[in-house]
């Protein structure tokens, strides 16, 4: 069996039956970097202290950010399905460049859940992998009824920059540490949302799908309880244990920018089938 394919049953374990997950790879534990910049910067005094610089931090990425995210809202693909002016094969080539991207992610968001083994860190990686797992069910429903099985998927040509934002959760699966992990997806998760949840309402209101054939949309537009919360808990444990700032705030750009490629992207001629 496959490396990724392990990640995969043991993530869908850990969330779904609820036991006590632990790496079936002790070697792998040991050579994968962990919090690669323990120490190098000073660390808050205690617990409270990280929680609030971490919302601190959050909140100065956020203003940052700001008009990468309102590119990314108003990027011409998404009007154009709004305006019912979007082919059918364009709408079809967003589920074929989910189709590498969740399968991707999905095995990133366990490689995270084995490298960062604190509880928290844990259940915040381990129910994103899980939720990769029910978003690919729901995507391929939805490519059933744009007429493309999973074969279908599998043939697709991605484009070059669709694919960036998976890349860049792959990097931070192997080198960051938690709390730039932890922040990079807590920051970039709503925007996602948003734009998931306008497709949603356009496909149904425009071009006549049933709530049912969208509901993979729906998954990514509702927000997800608890998600800020515990996400400063994995990042007030980065930062305890001495993650720069500097570090979270670059990630944190990074894969906006990838977002947005993303949205750019669908937005091209579809890949090859």
């Amino acid at each position: 069996m496959k490396l990724n394919s392990l990640f995969k049953v043991f993530s869908i374990t850990v969330i779904l039956i609820g036991i006590n997950w632990a790496s079936p790879f002790p070697n792998a534990a040991n050579s994968a970097p962990q919090d690669s910049d323990l120490g190098v910067c000073a660390a808050p005094q205690n617990l409270d202290a990280a929680r609030g610089q971490a919302s601190h931090l959050i909140n100065q990425i956020r203003v940052d950010l700001a008009t990468v995210e309102e590119q990314i809202r108003n990027v011409p693909f998404l009007a154009k399905v709004e305006a019912g002016n979007a082919s059918l094969e364009q709408i079809a080539s967003v589920a074929a460049e989910q189709y590498s991207i969740i399968r991707s992610d999905w095995s990133s968001f366990a490689q995270m859940t084995a490298r960062f083994d604190d509880p928290q860190s844990r259940q915040f990686f381990g129910g994103i992998a899980s939720g990769e797992a029910i978003a690919l069910e729901l995507l391929l429903d939805f490519a059933a009824s744009v007429g493309l099985d999973e074969q279908d998927l599998a043939a697709y040509e991605p484009r070059p920059k669709g694919q960036t934002y998976p890349s860049g959760v792959a990097w931070i699966a192997a080198n960051a540490n938690r709390a730039v992990a932890g922040a990079s997806f807590l920051v970039n998760f709503p925007v996602f949302g948003e734009n998931m949840g306008r497709l949603r309402d356009a496909l149904v209101n425009v071009y006549g799908f049933s709530p049912e054939e969208v509901a993979f949309f729906s998954f990514f537009a509702e927000p997800i309880p608890g998600f800020e919360e515990n996400a400063i808990e994995v990042i007030a444990a980065g930062l305890r244990r001495g993650a720069c700032s500097i570090e979270v705030q670059r990630s944190a750009r990074l894969l906006q920018s990838y977002e947005l490629d993303f949205w750019q992207a669908v937005g091209e001629s579809p890949g090859l089938r």
